[in-house]
């Protein structure tokens, strides 16, 4: 069950996929309320439709209504989300080519009832577009965002922001917005409470802008806000971008991503420069979830230098993006590189595909202060699956499905889970985030200080405090707390924080 202290949307979450965690919805649930009982306070359950296993992981659905059968049911969920705070992906963007809709529409073009449900080319672009405006168009890949395909006997160019099998909805046509809703009522009646609006940046396409993050997918995230809202389900934005575009998001929206926590503590723990951390969070959002490992990449665009507008430095300077980049692969032995960028069919090449662990070259004491600061950073924490477990890159997966993200999406039985939290590395962090969910001064304000290599985060609510004290450098760290009788207790070293009650 969940835990008792903070309140269930306040406390760390898990993100998992049912068929790698355990293998089925039961199954997840069974370690949730088993060997990991009262760890986590929510479970971002990633894609579990039908097919939970397609093209694109589960992001690429066929039904975005339905269960996978092979995963468990509608009602499995409900029950999951009446203990746990549920989140599930809203795939704002695409749906599967071989959906049922758009399978109609290749037989039968714009006889099919559902035609106006997809964005072709000329519903964006009526007049045709000029070249300066299709190489404005922002994307995740080299390319033009368009697949030719014909639809009832006519060819056409179809929006294909991610990859082929993936149609773009046409939101601005009453049938995708239709969609979407139908989607969103079936997530609310399952027992859903948040939802991350998958690849949103790219949902709204706009004649004479970079159809991304523009003023019209703003007015279009605040319109889908609103309805989610009424449904009382809260949204999670899903936005790679510019630091500064993300405080800018952050203001207008539930929640948003933290994606740049993640390279710029690497960045730190590599180098002893702790600057850029301290600055980003002197500025970053509050309603933020904090992750260091999703089961996309580590994102480095998130920190760098504006892709849209050049001359907006980013949080890291090129040569130093470019440096995080290398010590990712040099610390990983040269496995992260071998699953990133073209090597290995990635969509995404601004992203690292390496497991944290690795990342930091498995070194316990780095790694556990990664995760303690993530967990003393104000916001709803995350934990993904694999970094949960401290788990190495899978090169065996990766070498069967040439998918680079695979390298950390290890598919974990139910065994080899209970098997793992048996290792000294992760029943620290297990202990580092029941203290995280049941200090009661993680519910008042949080301070940031340090200088050097140093940083200092400090919750304080009443008379009550927990404060980390983190040297980059040397990569040690102490945490100090009070008890419930006001008495002070001290931890130098992460790896014993499985002892503290």
């Amino acid at each position: 069950m969940a835990h008792e202290g903070l309140g269930r949307r306040d406390g760390v979450q898990l993100i998992a996929y049912a068929d790698r965690f355990g293998g089925t919805l039961p199954e997840l649930r069974g370690v949730l309320d088993g060997p990991l009982a009262g760890v986590f306070a929510g479970v971002h359950v990633l894609p579990f439709f039908t097919p939970f296993d397609g093209a694109d992981a589960g992001f690429d659905p066929v039904d975005h209504t339905a269960v996978d059968s092979r995963l468990g049911t509608w009602d499995d969920l409900r029950a999951l989300g009446a203990d746990y705070t549920l989140m599930v992906d809203l795939i704002v963007n695409h749906v599967s080519a071989d959906s049922t809709e758009f399978r109609d529409v290749l037989a039968r073009g714009d006889e099919s009832p559902h035609a106006a449900m997809f964005l072709t080319m000329s519903d964006v672009y009526p007049d045709g577009a000029d070249e300066a405006e299709l190489v404005g168009i922002y994307r995740p890949r080299p390319g033009l965002p368009f697949t030719v395909l014909t639809l009832g006997g006519r060819r056409r160019l179809v929006w294909t922001t991610f990859t082929s099998q993936q149609i773009d909805l046409n939101l601005g046509s009453p049938a995708g917005r239709a969609y979407l809703d139908r989607v969103l009522a079936t997530l609310a009646a399952g027992g859903v409470s948040m939802v991350r609006l998958d690849a949103v940046g790219y949902a709204i396409k706009t004649a004479g802008t970079s159809s991304f993050m523009t003023p019209e997918t703003f007015a279009f995230i605040d319109e889908l806000t609103t309805r989610a809202r009424a449904l009382g389900v809260e949204v999670l934005v899903e936005i790679h971008a510019h630091f500064e575009r993300q405080i800018a998001i952050g203001s207008v929206v539930d929640r948003v991503y933290d994606f740049a926590l993640p390279p710029l503590l690497l960045h730190s723990l590599y180098t002893g420069d702790a600057a850029p951390l301290r600055r980003w969070l002197g500025v970053r959002p509050a309603n933020a979830v904090t992750v260091l490992d999703t089961h996309d990449g580590i994102g480095v665009i998130d920190v760098g230098p504006d892709q849209m507008a050049e001359g907006r430095p980013g949080l890291l300077t090129p040569e130093q993006v470019h440096d995080l980049v290398e010590g990712i692969h040099e610390h990983s032995g040269g496995q992260s590189r071998q699953a990133t960028g073209w090597a290995a069919s990635n969509l995404d090449v601004y992203q690292v595909n390496c497991t944290y662990y690795d990342a930091l070259g498995r070194d316990d004491a780095a790694y556990l202060l990664a995760r303690a600061i993530q967990l003393f950073v104000p916001g709803i924490p995350q934990v993904y699956y694999v970094g949960l477990l401290a788990g190495a890159n899978d090169m065996e997966l990766l070498a069967r499905t040439g998918v680079g993200r695979d390298i950390n999406r290890h598919r974990y039985t139910v065994a080899e889970i209970e098997a793992e939290l048996e290792r000294p590395v992760v029943a620290a962090l297990v202990g580092l985030i029941r203290f995280r969910n049941s200090h009661p001064a993680f519910g008042g304000e949080p301070s940031v200080g340090g200088d050097g290599s140093r940083l200092v985060l400090t919750w304080t609510s009443g008379a009550q405090t927990a404060s980390l004290t983190a040297d980059l450098g040397s990569h040690r760290a102490t945490v100090t707390w009070t008890g419930p009788d006001g008495t002070t207790h001290a931890h130098a070293d992460l790896l014993a924080f499985a002892t503290t009650p």
